[in-house]
């Protein structure tokens, strides 16, 4: 029988090498494959006006949350996956020092395509919805990029 891949194993490796997320201050957790939640909290390296975040940010929080959701997935089948297209609804403004969750879900897995949702909650101000996206992502194998050694060291690839 085949062994499946350690989900959270690989999880933790791209978080890593994720360096937009670190750069960004977003921090991922697996809630299991195909679930995630990323979380942020605004600084003032975020704002586009006084106080006002600005709408990339929140688009690179989402982008993440819902490709880290297929990718969960992927993730058991030894795949990654890269964002064909996703589409955002900013639904209020974020401020300053405002605490950010995005929540993904993998909504449907093809055999070629990754569809997932997210919302984007603010805790500081009472769970307010502040986005919602959905976005589908192609799947390949691993073996298909530089760094499958370092997500599959035990593989040869």
């Amino acid at each position: 029988m085949e062994q499946l891949p350690d989900v959270a194993a690989l999880v933790a490796i791209y978080n890593q090498i994720n360096a937009y997320g670190r750069t960004n201050g977003m921090e991922l957790l697996l809630k299991h494959p195909g679930e995630v939640q990323y979380t942020m909290t605004v600084g003032p390296e975020h704002l586009s006006s006084p106080g006002t975040c600005h709408g990339g940010v929140l688009a690179g929080l989402m982008d993440s949350a819902l490709g880290a959701a297929a990718l969960s997935l992927a993730f058991t089948v030894g795949e990654l996956v890269s964002t064909v297209e996703f589409k955002i609804n900013y639904l209020h403004p974020v401020h300053l020092h405002d605490h950010l969750v995005a929540h993904g879900l993998v909504e449907h897995s093809g055999k070629t395509l990754v569809v997932s949702s997210a919302t984007i909650t603010c805790p500081t101000r009472d769970n307010l919805v502040v986005a919602r996206g959905l976005g589908t992502f192609n799947r390949y194998p691993a073996t298909k990029r530089d760094f499958h050694d370092l997500l599959f060291p035990s593989e040869e690839g």
